[in-house]
């Protein structure tokens, strides 16, 4: 089953010898959204060419965009862990660990703020950032740009992209932009049965683990990992504390999250909702890494969250018996869904 379909209108071709710079040109593909997605957005500069996707692939996965020509994008967000690295904290060049845990970019087109404390409004403005991380990839960006220059495969690649073969950041921003917006996941058991008219989908106890998730009294669980009567992205895209990481005086932070950002002091220990969904196959879970299991991530919920000062005003400890903690492992277990061909390392699927 095919999800990203080509689109050849011949008055985009007839305007490639005057379109401006950093405008891709080629041929228009729509990103077709799987069953439970919405429509995905894209940005106006930015359309999504089947030449400027298959640039952002081969970026992607290219290693030598760090300094030591031994991580890619794709080093922490690896296709065999459903877009994680399955690490608590991830490793950066020469083994340095990073400080939060890799969320998945499956569906990171349609989230609205970028990084788990937001401080990137859109894909584009998000690539350039672990490049020039000293403990991520560790590279300068000239550097980065003085090595694909160097590459004739990378040469016809921009060319085609952008009609000339110049190589800049701004380039390589859009083309890996474009190709994390074709990273996507749906159609799962869950989909299937709120969106498809499968009844039969779910078993009887994820029905039951369905009801309590978006039961806002037993669960309440979909007041920040959303479902609407269309789609469901199981995020608001928000930001919330949760008291995940509080020190032991319940008021400070190791990590401030959104505060870094805004220096707004109610946003002090709030992290972005993540996607709950491919959750079983995303752990550790939290923006620290510190939960192994989805029990874990129930049980912690039920217990109402660590109290601080600025918890947020959904977290609320909750009555669950183990039977309910058991059926809400079972409906996030439901969750995982397919997820769009052609996105592995070039060459393969």
């Amino acid at each position: 089953m095919l999800y990203v379909a080509l689109v050849i209108p011949s008055l985009w071709m007839a305007g490639c010898n005057s379109v401006i710079p950093d405008k891709p040109i080629g041929i228009p593909v729509h990103i077709k959204p799987l069953l439970g997605l919405p429509p995905v957005p894209i940005p106006k500069d930015n359309p999504p060419t089947a030449e400027t996707i298959a640039l952002g692939r081969r970026l992607f996965y290219d290693q030598r965009l760090s300094k030591d020509n031994t991580l890619a994008c794709a080093s922490c967000h690896n296709p065999q862990f459903d877009f994680t690295d399955g690490l608590q904290f991830s490793k950066g060049v020469a083994g340095h660990l990073g400080v939060r845990n890799a969320p998945t970019i499956l569906n990171v087109a349609y989230q609205p703020f970028q990084f788990w404390d937001g401080r990137a409004l859109n894909l584009e403005d998000q690539a350039a950032s672990p490049m020039i991380n000293p403990i991520e990839m560790n590279q300068a960006h000239d550097v980065s740009v003085s090595k694909l220059r160097k590459d004739r495969v990378y040469n016809a690649m921009f060319r085609a992209a952008y009609g000339s073969e110049d190589v800049t950041l701004r380039r390589i921003e859009k083309a890996l932009a474009s190709f994390e917006r074709t990273v996507l996941t749906g159609n799962s058991a869950f989909d299937r049965f709120q969106y498809g008219g499968d009844k039969q989908a779910l078993t009887p106890q994820q029905v039951r683990g369905f009801a309590l998730f978006i039961n806002p009294v037993k669960g309440n669980c979909a007041a920040c990992h959303t479902i609407n009567a269309q789609y469901a992205l199981f995020t608001d895209g928000k930001f919330h504390n949760l008291g995940e990481g509080v020190g032991e005086d319940g008021a400070t932070f190791k990590d401030t999250g959104r505060y870094h950002e805004t220096k707004v002091e109610s946003d002090r220990g709030a992290f972005k909702t993540p996607t709950l969904r491919n959750i079983a196959k995303t752990a550790p879970y939290m923006h620290d890494g510190s939960l192994r299991t989805l029990k874990e991530v129930v049980d912690f919920y039920a217990g109402g969250g660590n109290s601080n000062p600025n918890l947020d005003k959904e977290i609320k400890s909750i009555h669950l018996t183990g039977e309910d903690r058991a059926d809400l492992v079972a409906f996030l277990n439901s969750l995982t869904g397919d997820i769009s061909p052609n996105v592995g390392p070039p060459g393969g699927q």
